[in-house]
C-alpha cells in the first residue's frame, strides 16, 4: 500500500501489479494501472456503470477494503493513529490526544441539589478535579467520562496543514468549452446549459492507483494540470439528475418546502448573481462594513415573569450576521448549521461562554433543486483539498485564495469560461462559485475499482415468533409491489436469505422454473452453496424473484422451530456481499439464541429507573466486529426490529450503528392484534425501498484554519482521522460533529466549514456532493451568545448525552443536560450582564433552552421512572444519534395545535390544496379545554385528544360520530367526510406526514383511552411522577445561577 507521504513511484504498487496485468489481459477497460491512450475513446460508461466487456472481473478487482477492520488501522498519513478496535468507542468517539498540561484551569463547583461527582485522580493532574456534569475547560481526561465543550490538543489533525506530498499528477489541459451543467429539479433547465455538439476532454495522462479514500477525497492530487497528450473524445453523458421528487414523495408538496414556513425559504439552490469585481481585494473582508446586528438579539428576558416563550409558527434558526450579498449565497440551515452562528475568536472566549461548538447535517437530504457539474476539471485547493466555493476570494482572474488555508491557487484555464453565460474571463460566476450546495460528476480519478452495482440482499427471520407476528407477508407484498422502483438500472442485483436455527439460501438461476431453496445446517462453519446463483441480475432473473415472494410468508407457516441463529446468517450475508458490497436488509424478531452472537435476556423491569442498572452498552463485541468488516468491504446493515419482548437492541444495533446502517423498531408487531404498526411498516418500508440511496461513500468535514473537529456523531466507521465511511449514505441520516477553536482567529472575520461526500449514484456514477458554510468570527462573548441557535446546541447536547449515558450512567448524562444550561446561564449572567437583576435573566437567544432540555430530560433516552422498556431507550438514543435535528427537535419536544376550529386564515396553498396553520401551542395542560380537540404532533406519532365536551359539529362532521360515548375506543384513522371541516384536518395531518421519512400513526384519544397517559407524558412543562414541571425546573436553575 502506498502510503500518503510517500511518493508513489511508477504507477501501481508492486503488490497490484499482477491483479492489473491479469485485469487488462482480460480485456477489462478498468485497468488499475497506467491507462492507454487506446482504452481511453472507450472508457465512456463510468457514468452508466459497467462496460459490458467486464464479465466475470469485477470481483476480483482491487477490494475496497483500505484498512483492517478488526484492528482499526489505517494508511492515513499523518502523525496520528487511530486506535485500535479495543479502544475505539465508535462513532460518538472522541479521538485520543495528549493533554496539554500548561494550560491549569479552575473549575467553578457548584453544590446544592445536582450531584456532581469530581473526576477520577488518574486523569490530568494539571487541572483542578473537574465535575462530572459539566462541560469545563482544560482537563483533557479520558474523552468518553467527561462532556467537554473545548477541546485543547496538541497533535490533532487540523485543516491547515497541507497533506503530506503523496500529491501524484493527472493531467488536465483541455478545452474550454469542455464542461456540461445541469441543474435538477426543473426539467426545462436540464439541457439550457448544455452546448451541443460539445464534448469535453478528459485528463489522458499516466493515472495513477490509488489504494485509499483518503487520496481520492483528502488529496492525493496535485491541482496543477500537467501537460499531457491531448484530445481524445469522450462521450460523457451529462450527469443525470434525480427526479425532482424522491419515489416516496411522489404526488405531495416537496419535503424542503411544503414543511417550512416562506421564511426558510430564503436560501435560493439555484444559481445566483454576485457582482463581485473580478480584480480587487478580498470581497467578504470588504463586505463586512455594511453589518447591523438584530435588535431582537439583544433583549434580556425575565424567564420566571415570561415563561411563555414558545413562539406559535415553527422556530426559524437564527440568521447569521453576515453581510446580505455573503448571506443569499449561504448553505439551507436544514442542510447544515452550527450551534454557534457568530464564532468566538478565541478558545478562551469559548470557554467562558459555556456554549457547546458544533454542525449538525443533514447532507443527503432530498433537495428539489440541485445544481449538478459535469466538468473535466473539479478545481480544489493544491494545499488544503477544499472545492472552489462561493466563499473563496478571487484576487484577479487567474488566483483565488482558499477560504479554508487561504493558499493562493491558480485559476485553470478551462475554468476562465462560464458556460451558463457563455463568457469568458468570469470564474467568479460560474455555478461552483454561485451556490453553496453543489453536486459534481466525478472523473474516474475519484473510484478505488468501478463504481459498484446496486446489490439489495434481504435476511429474514422465519423462526416460529415470527411467523407468528405475520410480518412476512407485509415485508414481502412491499417488495412486490416496489420491486420496479428499487433504486438501479439494469445492473442492480437482489438476493434473499431466511433463518432459524439453520440457514437457507435460495437459488434463483435464470433457467430454473422455480426458486430453490439450498439449506445450510451447519452453523459453527458458515460456507456459501453456489455463490454466483445467490445474488441475480434483477431483471433477468425478475420472475423468480417475484414467485420466491409470492411463496416465502406460506413456507414456514406449520415451522414448530423456535431458535434463532442471527449471527450465523449475518456472517453468511456478509460472505456473500462482500465482493460486491451493497445493502443488507434484516428482519429480525427476537433474542438470537444460537451460534455466535447468541444473547441472552439482561432486562430486569423492577430496576427499569435504577439508572446505575440498566444495560446500555453492548454484550458482546461479535456484531461491532461484523460491521467493522462490512464496512471494509462497502456493505451497510439495516436492521428491522419487530419484537414485542427484549431483543438486547443495545448489541444488535451495533450492526448498524457501525456499518452506516439504520435501525427501525417496531415494538408488540403483531398483524392481527396490532394492524396499526402493519400500516406504520408498510408505509415505511415504501420510503425505504424506493428512496435514493449512495452506495461505497465516504465523507469528510473540513474548516477553516484555527478550528478543528475533535468528534463525531452519527451512525459510520472513522477510517482515518477525519474521513467517515458509509457503505450506504441515505437521504434521511444525520450526522453532527464537535468542535474546538484551537488556533487565536483574531486575523479572519470569517470562518467556513465545508463537508464534502463521495458516493456512487444507484445509476452508477460517481457522484461528490459539497455543502459550504460561512460564519462571521466575532470577539464578545454578548455576541457569541447573540448567535446561538438554541434548537443547534439541543441536538448536539442529546448526541454528548447519549454518548455519556453509555460511557458513564444516565444520571450522569442527565446531569450534564442541566450543568448545560446552569454553566452558559451563569456565564450570562456574571460576563455579560451589568447589572444583576433578580430572576433568570435570559439572552433572547437561548430563552427556550432550559425548556428544550427539560424536554430532554422528559425524552424515552434520558427520562427516568419504570414504564421506560429497555429496548425503546436504546431505539430513542439511536434515533437521537442517527436523526436529522428537525425531526430530533420533533420527537424531543412535540408541538401541539387545536384543531376543532381549523380555517383557512393564514394557511398555505400546496398543489392546489389549502392546508391549515393553526398555533402551536405550550405543552402544558393550561392548554388543553374540555369544549375542544387538541393534536400532538410528537414526530413518530398523531395523538388527536377530543375533550369530554367537545363541539358536536366536531364529532358529526369530523369523527363521523353522534355523540362523545361512540368514539371508537381503538380509533386510528379519520373518515374521510364531505365537509369542510373533515377536509381540512384531513389536509392537516397529511401535510405534517409527508414532511418526514417515518410515518406517525394517528390515536384518537378519549379521556378514558389507555392512550391518554402517552399523551399526558409529553406535555413537557407539566409535572410528573419522576419530573419537574417546566417552572420548578426554572426555579431551580435560577437557585444554581444566582449563588
Amino acid at each position: 500500500m502506498s502510503q500518503p507521504g510517500i511518493p508513489v513511484s511508477g504507477g501501481a504498487p508492486a503488490s497490484l501489479q499482477a491483479q492489473n496485468g491479469a485485469a487488462s489481459a482480460s480485456g477489462s477497460l478498468y485497468t488499475n494501472g497506467p491507462v492507454q491512450n487506446t482504452l481511453m475513446s472507450s472508457q465512456v460508461s463510468v457514468s452508466q456503470g459497467y462496460n459490458s466487456q467486464l464479465p466475470g472481473s469485477y470481483p476480483y478487482l482491487i477490494p475496497a477494503k483500505t484498512l483492517n477492520p478488526v484492528s482499526g488501522e489505517s494508511n492515513y498519513g499523518g502523525s496520528q493513529t487511530v486506535s485500535p478496535l479495543s479502544n475505539y468507542q465508535g462513532p460518538g468517539q472522541t479521538l485520543y490526544r495528549p493533554p496539554v498540561a500548561s494550560n491549569p484551569v479552575t473549575a467553578s463547583l457548584h453544590s446544592g441539589p445536582v450531584p456532581r461527582m469530581p473526576l477520577p485522580t488518574s486523569q490530568n493532574a494539571a487541572a483542578t478535579p473537574v465535575p462530572s456534569g459539566s462541560f469545563l475547560p482544560g482537563a483533557s481526561v479520558q474523552p468518553s467520562s467527561n462532556w467537554q465543550y473545548n477541546y485543547p490538543s496538541t497533535g490533532s489533525q487540523t485543516n491547515h496543514c497541507p497533506r503530506a506530498s503523496s500529491q501524484s499528477t493527472i493531467s488536465g489541459t483541455t478545452n474550454l468549452t469542455g464542461h456540461q451543467y445541469v441543474s435538477s429539479g426543473d426539467p426545462s433547465l436540464q439541457n439550457s446549459f448544455i452546448k451541443s455538439g460539445i464534448t469535453p476532454n478528459t485528463n489522458n495522462g499516466p493515472m495513477v492507483v490509488h489504494n485509499s479514500y483518503d487520496e481520492i477525497e483528502g488529496g492525493g492530487f496535485s491541482a496543477t494540470p500537467q501537460p499531457t497528450n491531448q484530445n481524445p473524445t469522450m462521450n460523457r453523458s451529462v450527469g443525470y439528475s434525480y427526479p425532482s421528487l424522491p419515489p416516496g414523495y411522489q404526488n405531495t408538496a416537496p419535503p424542503s418546502t411544503a414543511g417550512m414556513p416562506p421564511s426558510s425559504l430564503n436560501y435560493p439552490s439555484g444559481p445566483q448573481g454576485f457582482n463581485q469585481t473580478p480584480l480587487g481585494a478580498n470581497h467578504l473582508t470588504t463586505s463586512m462594513s455594511g453589518l447591523s446586528l438584530h435588535p431582537e438579539g439583544l433583549r434580556v428576558t425575565n424567564l420566571l415573569q415570561e415563561r411563555n416563550m414558545l413562539p406559535s409558527t415553527p422556530l426559524q434558526p437564527p440568521v447569521p450576521n453576515l453581510h446580505e450579498d455573503i448571506q443569499k449565497l449561504n448553505c439551507n440551515p436544514e442542510l447544515f448549521r452550527c450551534t454557534l452562528t457568530s464564532i468566538p475568536q478565541t478558545q478562551a472566549l469559548l470557554n467562558k461562554a459555556k456554549l457547546p461548538l458544533g454542525l449538525l447535517l443533514h447532507p443527503f437530504k432530498d433537495l428539489v433543486q440541485l445544481p449538478v457539474v459535469t466538468s473535466s476539471t473539479i478545481v480544489r485547493c493544491r494545499s488544503c483539498r477544499t472545492y472552489i466555493n462561493p466563499f473563496v476570494s478571487f484576487l484577479d482572474q487567474r488566483r483565488w485564495k482558499c477560504n479554508l488555508c487561504y493558499r493562493v491557487n491558480d485559476v485553470p484555464e478551462e475554468f476562465m469560461y462560464n458556460p451558463l453565460t457563455r463568457v469568458y474571463g468570469e470564474p467568479h460566476r460560474r455555478p461552483e462559485v454561485q451556490n453553496a450546495t453543489i453536486e459534481f460528476m466525478a472523473p474516474s480519478e475519484y473510484m478505488l475499482r468501478p463504481p459498484q452495482p446496486p446489490v439489495y440482499l434481504f435476511v429474514f427471520d422465519v423462526s416460529h415468533n415470527a411467523v407468528e407476528t405475520g410480518y412476512l407477508n407485509t415485508v414481502c407484498q412491499s417488495l412486490l409491489d416496489n420491486l420496479d422502483l428499487l433504486p438501479g438500472n439494469t445492473r442492480t442485483k437482489i438476493g434473499f436469505i431466511t433463518f432459524d436455527s439453520t440457514i437457507h439460501f435460495y437459488s434463483l438461476q435464470e433457467g430454473l422454473s422455480q426458486p430453490q431453496m439450498l439449506i445450510v445446517s451447519d452453523i459453527e462453519d458458515v460456507f456459501i452453496p453456489m455463490p454466483e446463483n445467490l445474488l441475480v441480475n434483477l431483471n433477468e432473473s425478475k420472475e423468480l424473484v417475484q414467485d420466491l415472494l409470492k411463496t416465502l410468508p406460506q413456507m414456514f407457516t406449520k415451522t414448530l422451530e423456535t431458535q434463532s441463529a442471527l449471527g450465523p446468517a449475518l456472517q453468511a450475508a456478509f460472505k456473500l456481499m462482500s465482493p460486491t458490497g451493497g445493502r443488507m436488509s434484516v428482519f429480525q424478531t427476537q433474542l438470537p439464541t444460537l451460534g455466535v452472537g447468541a444473547l441472552r435476556p439482561r432486562e430486569e423491569p423492577n430496576q427499569r429507573s435504577s439508572a446505575k442498572e440498566i444495560h446500555l452498552t453492548p454484550s458482546t463485541d461479535f456484531y461491532k466486529k461484523l460491521a467493522l468488516d462490512c464496512s471494509g468491504q462497502q456493505v451497510a446493515v439495516d436492521l428491522f426490529l419487530l419484537s414485542g419482548q427484549y431483543s438486547d437492541l443495545a448489541s444488535l444495533g451495533c450492526i448498524s450503528r457501525y456499518s452506516a446502517g439504520s435501525v427501525y423498531y417496531y415494538p408488540s408487531y403483531h398483524h392481527q392484534q396490532n394492524p396499526v404498526q402493519v400500516q406504520k411498516l408498510q408505509k415505511e418500508l415504501q420510503r425505504y425501498l424506493t428512496r435514493k440511496i449512495g452506495f461505497e461513500a465516504v465523507m469528510r468535514i473540513r474548516c477553516t484554519k484555527g478550528l478543528s473537529i475533535h468528534t463525531f456523531h452519527g451512525n459510520f466507521f472513522v477510517r482515518s482521522t477525519d474521513l467517515l465511511s458509509l457503505p450506504n449514505v441515505n437521504p434521511d441520516a444525520g450526522y453532527a460533529v464537535q468542535m474546538s477553536v484551537e488556533e487565536s482567529l483574531t486575523d479572519t472575520q470569517l470562518v467556513s466549514f465545508q463537508s464534502a461526500l463521495l458516493y456512487t449514484s444507484s445509476k452508477g456514477e460517481r457522484r461528490i456532493r459539497v455543502h459550504t458554510l460561512c460564519l462571521p468570527v466575532v470577539s464578545t462573548l454578548n455576541e457569541v451568545f447573540l448567535g446561538a441557535d438554541v434548537q443547534a446546541i439541543s441536538g448536539l447536547l442529546a448526541n454528548m448525552a447519549v454518548d455519556r449515558s453509555v460511557s458513564a450512567s444516565l444520571s450522569d448524562a442527565r446531569d450534564a443536560l442541566v450543568n448545560a444550561v446552569i454553566d452558559s446561564l451563569s456565564a450570562y449572567r456574571s460576563s455579560v450582564l451589568s447589572n444583576q437583576q433578580p430572576g433568570l435573566m435570559v439572552p433572547f437567544s437561548l430563552r427556550l433552552f432550559p425548556l428544550f432540555v427539560l424536554a430532554l430530560l422528559k425524552q424515552k433516552s434520558f427520562q427516568t421512572g419504570t414504564n421506560t422498556r429497555l429496548d425503546e431507550r436504546i431505539f430513542a438514543m439511536c434515533q437521537v444519534k442517527n436523526q436529522p435535528l428537525v425531526y430530533l427537535m420533533l420527537t424531543t419536544h412535540p408541538s401541539l395545535y387545536r384543531v376543532d376550529n381549523l380555517s383557512d386564515e393564514g394557511a398555505l396553498n400546496i398543489n392546489d390544496r389549502t392546508i391549515p396553520q393553526p398555533p402551536i401551542l405550550q405543552l402544558s395542560v393550561e392548554k388543553l379545554s374540555r369544549d375542544g380537540a387538541f393534536l400532538m404532533d410528537a414526530g413518530s406519532v398523531l395523538m388527536l385528544w377530543v375533550g369530554k365536551n367537545c363541539g358536536q359539529n366536531f364529532l358529526s362532521r369530523v369523527l363521523g360520530v353522534q355523540n362523545y360515548a361512540l368514539i371508537p375506543q381503538n380509533m386510528t384513522d379519520l373518515p374521510e367526510l364531505d365537509t369542510p371541516e373533515s377536509a381540512r384536518i384531513i389536509a392537516f395531518i397529511s401535510w405534517l406526514r409527508e414532511q418526514r421519512p417515518f410515518f406517525p400513526i394517528l390515536y384518537v384519544i378519549r379521556d378514558e383511552s389507555p392512550m391518554k397517559a402517552n399523551f399526558l407524558q409529553n406535555m413537557v412543562e407539566d409535572r410528573t411522577e419522576s419530573a419537574l414541571s417546566y417552572y420548578e425546573f426554572l426555579l431551580h436553575i435560577q437557585q444554581q445561577v444566582n449563588k
